[in-house]
């Protein structure tokens, strides 16, 4: 039991790193690729196999409260925040987010897999075509924003991710500068992963079968040790976005993205 506990947290803080070099140099959120890793690396380690999808979208939510957090104050500091935007989507965020976990804790393990699968294919598409969101003229009003908010928290609790792959288009859609809209979604960010996290925590707590160190459905040793390994090298990755041919390596990153929603379909 010892031994398989340090496994999971070495392999975990190994995934962080990762993660955290992918954030920096492509401009993703972790989850997409947290998700599906931490799905591979439960099932190798025999944690119930009801429980292997629910539990890697919870832990990658929980980790993204220090990324979101870490990002929210670099954005702050360059002035790129635009705080009433965010105050104005946060309600819709948290009420989606608890929808969302509600959701994905009521339905089927394959559904939410399937779920997941689609999103991945969303994100490989865009970033294989190189699809840019553009900057439009929309001026919504506080009820169509708090649905939209509700939306993007729903669908980003659902596949453990932060958001910011649905809330740039959106927020570019509404005049904003993709600078701007790159901060308030970092933001917007923090809302969904807290919101999110809380919910599968105390959704979890019953479940039958959970591991040892688990808080509901978020898993402690894979918690802190994808966040370490995240939190290390996430300035290395936005350094070597400067170096290295980023437009090309999406390309070749979208393969991969291609690649984890084939293994998780087959799964």
């Amino acid at each position: 039991m010892e031994g398989r506990l340090i496994g999971i947290i070495f392999f975990s803080l190994l995934l962080g790193m990762v993660s955290g070099v992918l954030a920096g140099l492509f401009g993703i959120g972790g989850g997409i690729v947290i998700v599906p890793a931490l799905v591979f690396l439960f099932t190798a380690q025999e944690l119930p196999a009801d429980l292997v999808m629910i539990m890697a979208i919870a832990t990658s939510l929980a980790t993204i409260i220090l990324t979101a957090t870490s990002s929210v104050l670099a954005h702050h500091r360059l002035g790129s925040v635009i705080w009433g935007k965010v105050f104005r989507l946060a309600p819709g965020i948290v009420v989606g987010s608890v929808i969302g976990a509600t959701v994905a804790h009521s339905i089927q393990t394959d559904l939410l897999r399937l779920i997941f699968i689609v999103f991945l294919l969303y994100v490989g598409t865009q970033m294989a075509l190189e699809m840019k969101p553009k900057v439009g003229a929309a001026n919504y009003s506080m009820p169509i924003d708090f649905v939209v908010a509700s939306v993007i928290g729903l669908m980003s609790s659902l596949v453990g991710i932060g958001g910011g792959t649905l809330t740039v288009p959106f927020l570019m859609h509404c005049q904003y500068s993709m600078r701007n809209a790159v901060a308030i979604a970092s933001a917007c960010g923090l809302p969904i992963a807290i919101a999110s996290t809380l919910s599968y925590m105390v959704l979890g707590m019953h479940a039958s079968n959970l591991p040892a160190w688990s808080i509901g459905y978020v898993y402690l040793p894979s918690f802190f040790g994808v966040s370490l390994g995240g939190v290390m090298t996430a300035p290395y990755g936005a350094r070597l976005a400067h170096k290295l041919p980023a437009h090309q390596l999406k390309r070749y990153f979208s393969l991969l993205i291609f690649i984890l929603a084939a293994k998780l379909m087959w799964y």
